[in-house]
Parts: structure tokens; C-alpha cells; sequence
């Protein structure tokens, strides 16, 4: 194998754990200014996300904090969390930086489209939660409330719940990542995973079950979008797929040539 085609450097252990703790400083100190920069807007950061929830709030009715610290600590968690999303890039470019000199050249060329696709797909399924589930979820609950009952949720459960639903959409979203992942490192052929298409589908909706409310309308906006996107995944994993059977099949001819060459000459 060609030197090219080697990883570039070799560290010792120490240097590693070395280079390790400095980049994770950066990921913290990373977090901690962008924190320090939003923790003064951290009531209207709190505000912003309830939204999907007030709006369908019954008239005179408020969202409560049942616990002493509730009203400061609440809107403290959740500028923190926004504050480690937003830091996202900065965090995997050092985790690239560290892992990058293990790498081979064609790993890298993957790599990177890999990393920036997967940043932006998560903050796509954060975005589609916000914007699509929670407005036809949260209408769906305020229009199955039994009469007589007052909805008032609590800033800190409502927290919880809508934290749970980033993440679950956003982790969601990386499976065209994983699905390309599959077929590009060749562990999955492409036509065994169309093949495993109605068993995929049944698992969407069996995830859409367990990280979604009981409705079937926050199921079936999950699951579709997990289905959709496991499709577009296994249309790039096809493509992929195809042009490393070209390059196998181009870089044959020429071995085989080769050795012709080297064969030595029939004597009379």
C-alpha cells in the first residue's frame, strides 16, 4: 500500500489524551460562552418555545411552575440545551480534528460531506418538530380536554416533553447518515435493504410509538419522515455503490495488464 493511502500521523498515547483534554476544553469553554451570551434572554428563549403551546391555550389560561426554583431553573436548563446545540458545529470539528490524522484520504472525502450533512439534518428535524408536529399535536390535546378540565401545564414538565421531542426528531433525521453509512462501508447491500423496506416501515411507526405521545397523529409525523428519509438513504447508498463497482471494475483490466507485462518472454 502506498504511503498516500496511510494514515498521516502517529501520535503516542500521551499526546493523544493530551490533544484529547485540550479539545474537549474548547467544547466546554465553546458551550459556556455562547451560554454566558444568551443566559440574559433565557425568559424569551423559554417564551419562544412554549409558543406552540400558548397559542392553543384556552382564553385566561397560563402555564404554571409548581416548583419553588421552577421559574428560574426551568428557563436555566433550557439555555443550556440551546447553548450546546448551537455549539454543535464548533463541538464536531474538534471531534474531526482528532480523528481526521486516523483517517485515509478516501475516508476524509466521505467524511466531511458526512459531518456537515448530519449537523444539518439534525437542526432540520429540531426545526420540523417546532414548526409541524408541535402546533398539530398540542391542537389535538387541547381539543380532546375533557370539560371541566382547566389545561395549565407545567413550564417544567412541558420542558421535558418538547426536549424529548428535539431529540428524538433530530436523532431521526440521521438516518440517511446511517443508511448511506451501510451501504458505503459495504456491511448492507442496497437491494437487501429495499428488500427489507415493509420491515423498515413497521419499525418507523414502532419507534414513532415509543418516542412520541399516544396519538397517532405525533406517531405517523414521525414515522413517515424516518420512512422518507431512509429512502433518500438508500438512494445515495445506491449511487455510492454503483460507483465503486466501476472503480473495481476499471482498476482490473489494469491489473491484469500489468501483469502481462511482467510475464517474461516465450524464447524460440
Amino acid at each position: 500500500m502506498s504511503t498516500s493511502q496511510e494514515p498521516e500521523n502517529h501520535m503516542p498515547l500521551l499526546a493523544h489524551l493530551l490533544e484529547l483534554r485540550t479539545r474537549l476544553l474548547r467544547c466546554v469553554i465553546t458551550v459556556l460562552v455562547v451560554f454566558a451570551a444568551l443566559f440574559y434572554f433565557s425568559q424569551d428563549i423559554y417564551a419562544i418555545v412554549a409558543a406552540p403551546l400558548r397559542t392553543y391555550l384556552p382564553d385566561g389560561a397560563t402555564m404554571i411552575a409548581t416548583g419553588v426554583a421552577s421559574p428560574f431553573l426551568t428557563p436555566f436548563k433550557l439555555t443550556m440545551v440551546v447553548s450546546l446545540f448551537l455549539s454543535m458545529p464548533v463541538i464536531l470539528q474538534q471531534i474531526w480534528g482528532f480523528i481526521a490524522p486516523g483517517l485515509y484520504k478516501h475516508e476524509k472525502r466521505i467524511a466531511v460531506p458526512l459531518m456537515i450533512a448530519s449537523i444539518v439534518l439534525f437542526y432540520a428535524g429540531m426545526a420540523f418538530a417546532y414548526f409541524v408536529v408541535f402546533p398539530i399535536m398540542f391542537g389535538f390535546f387541547a381539543s380532546v380536554t375533557p370539560q371541566g378540565v382547566e389545561m395549565m401545564t407545567d413550564i417544567s414538565q412541558y420542558l421535558d416533553f418538547v426536549l424529548t421531542l428535539f431529540f428524538a426528531f433530530g436523532v431521526a433525521f440521521q438516518i440517511p447518515i446511517a443508511t448511506f453509512l451501510l451501504a458505503w462501508t459495504g456491511m448492507v447491500d442496497v437491494a437487501t435493504l429495499r428488500k427489507s423496506r415493509p420491515y423498515v416501515i413497521v419499525g418507523c411507526f414502532f419507534v414513532g410509538m415509543l418516542l412520541t405521545p399516544p396519538d397517532v397523529f405525533s406517531q405517523t409525523l414521525l414515522a413517515v419522515p424516518m420512512w422518507l428519509l431512509f429512502e433518500i438513504g438508500v438512494i445515495f447508498g445506491g449511487i455510492i455503490q454503483k460507483e465503486q463497482a466501476a472503480n473495481k471494475a476499471s482498476e482490473e483490466p489494469s491489473s491484469e495488464d500489468d501483469n502481462t507485462e511482467q510475464k517474461p518472454p516465450v524464447q524460440s
